[in-house]
């Protein structure tokens, strides 16, 4: 399926048949004013932000592309294991040791785009001197 920019986006209006909660729930029998629903099932879920991400290489904006295709990846993982892998991002927070720690994990979890992010953040971070001691 190829997705185009200007009749398919946003999915959420124009292509509401492609998008479901992380429990599968259709987006058109979602109803935020009827039965309680967990907030879980409010999350993007790694297809829809795959097809976002689609929409945006087809729309010329490959860097945004490649962030949904990061989050595509990280979107499985539990929240307090994506703050703590933003909290070994902030300067000085890491050292490289630690910081390749976090991309071997998640390469192990999947997520090889994640992982080859954080070790370009880390060359960066020792380029100029923002690696922890």
């Amino acid at each position: 399926m190829s997705l185009d920019p200007s009749r398919d986006y946003p999915l959420g209006t124009r292509r509401p048949d492609l998008v479901r909660t992380p429990g599968g729930i259709p987006l058109d029998s979602l109803e935020l004013h009827g039965e309680r629903i967990a907030a879980a099932e409010l999350r993007a879920t790694p297809e829809t932000l795959r097809l976002q991400a689609e929409i945006a290489r087809n729309a010329g904006r490959a860097q945004l592309a490649d962030n949904l295709l990061r989050a595509a990846e990280l979107a499985p993982l539990a929240d307090e294991t994506i703050l703590a892998i933003y909290t070994a991002l902030r300067p000085r927070r890491s050292t490289a040791a630690e910081l390749e720690a976090w991309a071997t994990e998640l390469e192990a979890r999947d997520a090889p785009a994640g992982a080859a992010f954080v070790r370009d953040a880390t060359r960066v971070y020792a380029e100029r001197g923002l690696l922890a001691g």
